[in-house]
């Protein structure tokens, strides 16, 4: 399919568009515009699940014309084995969150509009393979995801809005500057990625490490790795529902994503000597203290919110350890945690609505109230937890598997904070569904069948991939493999 990329990146700017131009009193109007246009999009994206060569380690679907001639920039658009995860999670999880969104009655049509412009966004930022493009892609998330959550989060959302903001436009600065040397470095030069790649031989040793440092912070707040990890949970606790399913379920990603393309391709020398502090301690330490945090938590978002510091770990451990099974791992853990904390935010925004908190010492005895409810929540918290049979556990023994072989200590690190991950899981369970049904909340309605269509096809997967991670697995090996052999040339 001709410019299938194209499509999937700017039908939802297209969506928008024609969001603006519905009638503002009409709003089901507008939500329901919305919503339709992300279908094109994920159907796009199966489409290419189901045509990936996954014997191919290069570029496949690629598109390529002159954008800025003068200064050889390109509109430059590809997906490996790598992105395509990516852009497969974007789209099924901007499609369901359309559906969470249904609920929004404040400027339905800004909000609308502002939400179809983050899918773009962050659709563009995993098929760019020109520089300056992913680098546009990637500050056009910004905007968008600025406006929902200070325009429609909770009583503080206008801290939280300015420190996500503050935060991610630091690291754009430094991956600005990045961007700069890499091409200037070039003769001629060129933003694009797949001539950076094949360039690394030509860059000092000195140049390699100042580069790849300033990368690696940019994209470590996203993740958000230790210390730069602190606008996360304010973001979280006051962005809507659907607002906080994308941050953890994508823009997360965004981090270790760009860390595996640009990191690794354009710096293999660096990454190598760099890796065991910059990301196996610094994942190994992020795992245990953000598995501690959430323990101490008694918001229930704000729990979740530090979970994922944890889980992403783990995929932070896993690219470092420069295995096989290591880096398989740790991106079918990006996908695995995407799919999970989806889950769990869209299951905490189903209670938020109708108890109008999340204090979890505030609850108790759901499971005689919600029973359905309680089930969806049982299976999401125990993938986090990473239960044998369900998709996270597959991809966090991956993780431990791959790391044991290349630093045994941090890896016994990470696995004893499976103990710290009970703890939270199921001291949670406790205190909200079990025990005596709190009288406050003996009329509350059960999940309803618009959340639960949200949820569903989580579910599924969570469970599918338990059984069968070959479905991702052969999808990013090949890629994979090609990028730990450039890399694994300069490991000692």
């Amino acid at each position: 399919m001709d410019h299938i990329l194209t499509y999937m990146t700017f039908i939802p700017i297209a969506g928008a568009l024609i969001v603006l131009c519905l009638p503002s009193n009409k709003p089901d109007w507008i939500r329901w515009g919305a919503a339709a246009a992300t279908v094109p999009p994920l159907l796009m994206a199966i489409w290419l699940f189901v045509n990936f060569d996954r014997t191919k380690a290069g570029f496949q679907f690629v598109e390529k014309a002159a954008w800025i001639p003068s200064f050889n920039i390109e509109y430059f658009v590809g997906v490996d084995g790598i992105s395509i995860t990516m852009v497969l999670l974007t789209a099924l999880l901007s499609f369901l969150c359309m559906f969470a969104s249904f609920g929004i009655e404040k400027a339905v049509k800004g909000y609308f509009a502002l939400f179809l412009l983050l899918d773009a966004a962050m659709m563009g930022v995993f098929v760019s393979l020109d520089f300056f493009l992913f680098y546009i892609f990637w500050e056009l998330m910004l905007l968008p995801m600025y406006f929902l959550i200070g325009i429609w989060g909770g009583p503080r959302r206008e801290y939280a809005a300015i420190k996500f903001f503050l935060y991610t436009l630091a690291g754009s600065v430094l991956m600005l500057l990045a961007l700069l040397a890499l091409y200037f470095h070039q003769t001629p030069h060129t933003f694009d990625m797949t001539k950076l790649m094949e360039a690394h031989t030509t860059y000092s040793h000195n140049f390699q490490v100042i580069v790849w440092l300033a990368l690696f912070i940019g994209f470590a707040i996203k993740i958000p790795a230790f210390p730069f990890h602190t606008w996360l949970p304010d973001a979280h606790v006051e962005a809507p529902t659907a607002i906080s399913v994308i941050l953890a379920g994508v823009l997360l990603k965004m981090g270790t994503y760009g860390i595996l393309r640009i990191n690794f391709g354009m710096l293999p020398e660096a990454t190598a000597q760099l890796s065991y502090y910059c990301l196996g301690a610094l994942g190994a330490f992020n795992i245990v203290y953000g598995a501690l945090c959430a323990m101490a938590q008694k918001d229930l978002k704000k729990l979740v919110a530090y979970s994922s510091i944890s889980h992403m770990g783990y995929v932070m451990l896993g690219m470092a350890a420069f295995t096989p099974q290591g880096i398989q791992g740790a991106v079918l853990q990006m996908f695995n945690h995407g799919t999970v904390t989806a889950m769990l935010f869209l299951l905490v925004g189903v209670i938020y609505d109708r108890a109008h908190h999340r204090d979890i010492e505030g609850f108790g005895g759901l499971a005689s109230i919600m029973p359905v409810y309680t089930g969806m929540t049982a299976l999401a918290f125990f993938a986090a937890l990473g239960l044998p049979g369900l998709s996270a556990f597959i991809s966090e023994v991956l993780v431990l598997l791959g790391a044991w072989q290349r630093y045994p200590g941090l890896t016994a690190i990470a696995a004893s904070a499976v103990i710290f991950t009970a703890g939270y899981i199921l001291w949670t369970m406790q205190r909200v569904f079990l025990g005596k049904a709190n009288e406050k909340y003996l009329s509350l309605p059960e999940i309803s069948g618009r959340e639960l269509f949200t949820l569903a096809p989580l579910a599924v997967i969570v469970v599918v991939l338990g059984f069968y991670p070959k479905a991702v697995l052969d999808l990013t090996s090949t890629s994979l493999d090609s990028l730990n052999a450039l890399v694994n040339k300069f490991v000692l």
